[in-house]
């Protein structure tokens, strides 16, 4: 698999894209108004404890208070039971004390606390008091007494160097906390994982120093941004090239692969092309096709998506794709088809929460298993946690995954003004009868009088073509009759009545 990644930063907004064998897989958007919080910590005061939800709002300083449960207040990242990576973390001790929101914390009460979900229209953040620190090849967890490897690392001998390597440098450093060895972790000494280790405990030290000088709310430290975070996170020997489009954007991409891995900085290549890179690799094109609820397989099947307030449905139709040989063989081929790219599409629009698969109906137990095989092997390339529950009986499919930031869909739109973001308008024959419900409602009105109704256009050329018995013909409820006006300023399912008095 050909892998690389695309940064588009020739203009004010910053855009990182992975690409696997020229198919967008995950995109990265960052603009100077609107750059997420997730991972940043914070100097924050409690502002309201709410016993019932055992949760708290705090003031973080970003303008709308944050939200903090109780289980992020008492082990912060052990009870998320899952880190960087998928490492799980050993849960709280069973049978322990269920504590209380309101034995924690009291309102103005100053708490050290991280961001681990974006805000969004309905909710503000989510917080945690469990600070994780990501570097190149660790994670720091200054209050975890806890030593992991990465699950994605599966040789047993490897683990268990790299977990005697991790408790080395907690050792020598004299570090408080505990550490989470990151798949990049593996094939690497001693050396390099005590100069990732020593760079975050540096930035621990400063976080905890402005701490205690800072006014509260502060921000105490800011996550690394669109460009460094990928590199960070993503970039290694594996990727073939990072294309860069941005004089700015490749000045930073190079000093930072230069300080943290010295031999990948020849795979970082300045763009020069004509054409805009997204443009020019075909990015723009697949991002459009993002927006869209329905994705078309390449055997003509096709999946749609529709994102709700509680989950996000995804229905599986075999479409203008009919087989050549039994029903079961047509089925199974698009349901694997449809795993991959379901799989795809949650990575590129970063769906989270609740995701609802509905396959198409399946008799053999082997096809079922074998679908689910896929859609498990896809999901494992994902680096956001998820969870898969068997196939039901009615074909369906959950997954949950891991969320901390405002979806494709949310970040690049904003709802429909004329639908309120239902995805509906009217039809234009339930408008006239509004219209006409609505003139019965004034009642009787002057001998010679009209009522004049301004309309979208639309809606007056559909009057004009289909109800052309409506304009002018006197209103049985009303003395006068119906003039129809057509206001292009009106939305479609927008009306406005006036009575308009004889000259």
């Amino acid at each position: 698999m050909r892998r690389e990644i695309l940064i588009d930063s020739a203009t004010p907004e910053t855009r990182v894209a992975l690409l696997e064998d020229d198919v967008l897989t995950e995109v990265f958007i960052e603009r100077p108004s609107g750059r997420g919080i997730t991972g940043n910590i914070y100097k924050g005061r409690v502002s309201n404890v709410l016993p019932g939800m055992q949760a708290a709002f705090v003031d973080i300083g970003t303008g709308r208070d944050a939200f903090l449960y109780v289980q992020d207040i008492r082990r912060g990242v052990e009870d998320e039971g899952l880190l960087e990576d998928g490492e799980a973390v050993p849960p709280a001790a069973a049978g322990a004390p269920a504590m209380r929101i309101e034995d924690l914390l009291k309102e103005r009460q100053e708490i050290l606390v991280q961001v681990t979900k974006d805000p969004v229209p309905e909710k503000g953040a989510r917080l945690t008091s469990g600070v994780s620190l990501p570097g190149r090849l660790l994670v720091y967890l200054p209050g975890v007494s806890h030593i992991g490897v990465s699950r994605k690392i599966e040789d047993p001998a490897e683990r268990e160097r790299l977990l005697e390597l991790a408790r080395g440098v907690a050792r020598d450093l004299h570090l408080p906390g505990g550490f989470i060895v990151r798949t990049a972790c593996e094939g690497r000494g001693s050396g390099e994982l005590l100069a990732d280790a020593v760079d975050l405990a540096s930035t621990w030290d400063e976080v905890r120093r402005r701490a205690e000088v800072v006014p509260t709310p502060a921000l105490l430290h800011q996550e690394a941004g669109a460009v460094v975070k990928v590199l960070r996170d993503v970039l290694n020997h594996e990727v073939h090239q990072v294309l860069v489009d941005g004089e700015s954007a490749f000045k930073e991409a190079v000093e930072f692969v230069g300080r943290i891995d010295p031999t990948l900085v020849p795979k970082i290549r300045r763009y020069e092309g004509r054409e805009a890179l997204f443009g020019e690799r075909g990015v723009e094109q697949q991002l459009e096709r993002a927006l869209r609820p329905r994705v078309w397989l390449k055997s003509g099947g096709s999946i749609v998506i529709q994102s709700t307030e509680a989950l996000v449905a995804v229905d599986v139709n075999t479409g203008k794709y009919v087989g050549s040989r039994r029903l079961e063989e047509t089925v199974l081929r698009t349901n694997l088809e449809a795993a991959v790219e379901i799989v795809r599409q949650i990575r590129l629009r970063d769906l989270g929460g609740i995701i609802v698969v509905d396959f198409i109906d399946m008799e053999e137990q082997s096809s079922k298993d074998e679908v689910l095989r896929v859609l498990n092997t896809e999901l494992c390339k994902d680096r956001s946690r998820s969870r898969t529950l068997q196939l039901s009986e009615f074909g369906l499919v959950e997954i949950t995954r891991q969320r901390t930031k405002r979806s494709l869909e949310r970040l690049l739109c904003r709802p429909c003004p004329a639908c309120s973001g239902s995805g509906r308008l009217k039809a234009a024959d339930t408008v006239v009868f509004e219209i006409l419900r609505e003139i019965r409602r004034l009642g009787p009105i002057g001998e010679g009088a009209r009522v004049v109704a301004r309309v979208h256009p639309e809606l007056a050329s559909f009057l004009a073509q289909e109800r052309p018995e409506l304009p002018g013909r006197p209103g049985r409820l009303a003395a006068g009759g119906l003039e129809i006006a057509a206001d292009p300023l009106l939305r479609l399912e927008q009306f406005s009545l006036t009575i308009k008095e004889p000259d």
